[in-house]
């Protein structure tokens, strides 16, 4: 007999070689039935994998994200069955799961390109074969047979997954026909697949090297049941009309030219305007969590990028070096802030009752992404990061770290960003080499993070490997209006830079010691933050932060000199406001200015001439009646006012 614990803390004794799936239908039937996955003693399993010894274990269901995985994987391999069917003899790359749905990298030799007209069959054929409930049966062997194998195969996408593996059992799975080199977990059977949607045919260069061959990636999402592919199908539809990229056009707030550079946004007036006024408001955050405005270089010499250890980790990944015409000194385009800001604490000595000192600034940070990665505004090569850094000793450790959750509280709460997740990014558990410091340096960022959590009350997940590699981070993983994930701010504590950089501070001993570093972002970048901000409010910004408040609409060009002159009245008193002067009927003018997502829309003619009047339209609301021009813009500047002194004071 072994003994099973459970989340909740009981156990129960099973005989040797229970499975996930005879200890959920031990539970219940139902629960039998919604199970997807077990994790056991952390490592996610079959259901069908026999536990041969005590365990601690987790029942994995939709709900779950190991469960969701699970479904997602096991449907990679039900997608890469279908294509083989379908085109005998194609060759397959990698097929893992991904936030929504999954993917997989295939080599369709010398079959026409696949195009979107071919997506309907492979569908089909999915469920063809998802309803015959095809187990996935789990086969280990060595090294050597599974080389065999794919030769015989022939097959070199997995021969050269194969040769990064250590020696010893390697597992593979099979289905139906299909069988893949694969370390699991998957479903019990394709039973439970009921709804598939292929999405996209899309390019992709194995192993994301643009030397190496480009294959086809099918992305693709599943079901356990149609409703919900549905629903999943309506969101998509409502998350396209929100595309920041097209309410960026369409609000003129920024563009991109290939003559500049693909990656580089162009911020266009109402952008800069609206980008300025998210920066303004941060600092006055700042100003009273006692930050000070620093401003750095664009370009760094290469060797002070040596010294913090992002050319080691980031050079490939950074634009490559500018040499100086004579005189044969290295610079990189600035990849990173904290170098800067390491060099800002070096000025001057510092003591202990001068500590924290917390830099802040909104540097401009560029990075080498490839082509096929980028994404309008939410992956460029270049971006203008919220970025501050807090020098503090280790006493003061904790409570910095806490004033920084605090500043990403006010953010969220005054930007309606009210459903989110505290993600604790920790280390590698097995792959230390991409990391730099002493692990008990180490160990006491870990803690430091995850007693400031726990004492603000957070509720947080753990996820091993997302550390940077100068030390650990609590993410803010936000969802949006459509539910979908986005990770905005991040806090960093590092014990490492300081000592890269022997920066000190003499102590209440007189000695030398060296000082902690804070890393803090909690827009992330301005970039990514406006266009999560733009698809989560569907370019309904908040009064105080929206380019445009007001517009005028005279009922015809007899009114335009009016309708001019009151806006200059509100522009002298801060008001944003502008005039639609085309000649149009007025009908147009309100349908295309409330497209443009203006809150206020004022109608002027004869009467309101004549009364020193506006007629009061509202956004999405409708007829606000008549007032006169002073009480209305009293009203818009105390609207204004409340909401930002109620954001500010949050």
């Amino acid at each position: 007999m072994i003994t099973i614990t459970f989340p909740d803390g009981n156990t129960k004794q099973y005989e040797e070689g229970v499975t996930g799936l005879m200890i959920a239908k031990d539970i219940s039937n139902r629960l039998a039935k919604e199970v997807l996955s077990i994790g056991v003693n952390g490592e996610v399993w079959d259901l069908t994998r026999p536990i041969n010894k005590d365990a601690s274990i987790e029942l994995y269901k939709w709900e779950d994200k190991e469960g969701r995985d699970t479904f997602w994987h096991s449907s990679a391999h039900l997608l890469a069955e279908a294509v083989e069917e379908l085109y005998p003899g194609v060759k397959f790359g990698i097929g893992p799961p991904i936030e929504n749905g999954f993917y997989y990298d295939i080599d369709f030799m010398d079959y026409p390109p696949l195009t979107d007209k071919d997506l309907p069959k492979i569908e089909q054929k999915m469920l063809e074969l998802a309803r015959q409930k095809q187990q996935f049966v789990r086969t280990d062997i060595s090294k050597d047979e599974a080389n065999k194998y794919f030769k015989d195969k022939d097959d070199e996408y997995k021969l050269d997954l194969i040769k990064d593996l250590e020696d010893g059992t390697i597992s593979f799975y099979k289905q139906g026909s299909f069988v893949d080199l694969c370390r699991g977990p998957h479903i019990p059977d394709t039973g439970s697949i009921k709804a598939i949607k292929l999405m996209s045919v899309a390019g992709a260069y194995w192993r994301g090297d643009e030397h190496n061959k480009q294959l086809t990636r099918l992305y693709a999402i599943t079901f356990p049941k149609k409703s919900m592919l549905d629903e999943y199908l309506v969101k998509l539809e409502e998350a396209k009309l929100r595309d920041h990229r097209k309410l960026g056009k369409e609000l003129e707030l920024f563009t991109f030219s290939q003559e500049v550079g693909i990656g580089l946004p162009i911020w266009l007036p109402k952008g800069a305007d609206l980008r300025e006024r998210l920066e303004n408001f941060l600092k006055k955050v700042q100003r009273k969590f006692g930050y000070q405005q620093v401003i750095t270089p664009h370009i760094g010499n290469i060797n002070l990028y040596k010294t913090s250890g992002h050319y080691d980790k980031y050079g490939a990944d950074s634009f490559q070096s500018i040499k100086t015409p004579q005189d044969g000194e290295e610079f990189l385009l600035k990849p990173m802030n904290c170098p800067h800001h390491c060099k800002a604490y070096q000025f001057k000595p510092h003591s202990y009752k001068d500590l924290p000192v917390r830099f802040a600034e909104f540097g401009t940070v560029y990075r080498y992404e490839q082509s096929g990665e980028l994404h309008g505004l939410t992956r460029v090569r270049g971006f203008t990061q919220d970025d501050a850094h807090i020098f503090c000793t280790p006493d003061q450790l904790k409570d910095e770290f806490k004033k920084v959750i605090d500043i990403i509280f006010i953010i969220f709460k005054a930007l309606d960003f009210q459903d989110f997740e505290a993600q604790i990014s920790l280390r590698d558990k097995e792959d230390r080499s991409k990391y730099i410091g002493s692990d008990e340096n180490w160990e006491k960022a870990e803690r430091a993070i995850i007693e400031a959590a726990e004492e603000k009350g957070l509720t947080t997940v753990t996820e091993y490997g997302e550390a940077a590699f100068y030390g650990p981070k609590l993410d803010f993983m936000i969802k949006d209006a459509l539910g979908r994930k986005w990770q905005l701010g991040t806090i960093q504590v590092d014990y490492n830079l300081p000592e890269r950089f022997g920066l000190e501070y003499t102590g209440a001993d007189n000695e030398k010691h060296r000082p902690v570093m804070i890393h803090r972002a909690p827009f992330g970048s301005m970039e990514r933050f406006v266009a999560v901000l733009l698809e989560h409010t569907a370019g309904k910004f908040p009064l105080w932060l929206t380019p445009d408040q007001v517009v005028l609409l005279p009922l015809s060009e007899k009114y335009n000199d009016y309708a001019h002159k009151v806006a200059e009245t509100f522009r002298e008193n801060d008001v944003r406001a502008l005039v639609d002067d085309r000649n149009e009927k007025v009908g147009k003018k309100i349908r295309d200015n409330e497209l443009k997502r203006i809150p206020y829309l004022l109608i002027v003619g004869e009467k309101e001439q004549e009364e020193g009047t506006v007629s009061v339209r509202k956004q999405g609301e409708g007829d606000q009646g008549v007032m006169k021009i002073e009480d209305f813009m009293q009203f818009i500047m105390e609207e204004t006012e409340k909401e930002l002194t109620f954001a500010q004071n949050l």
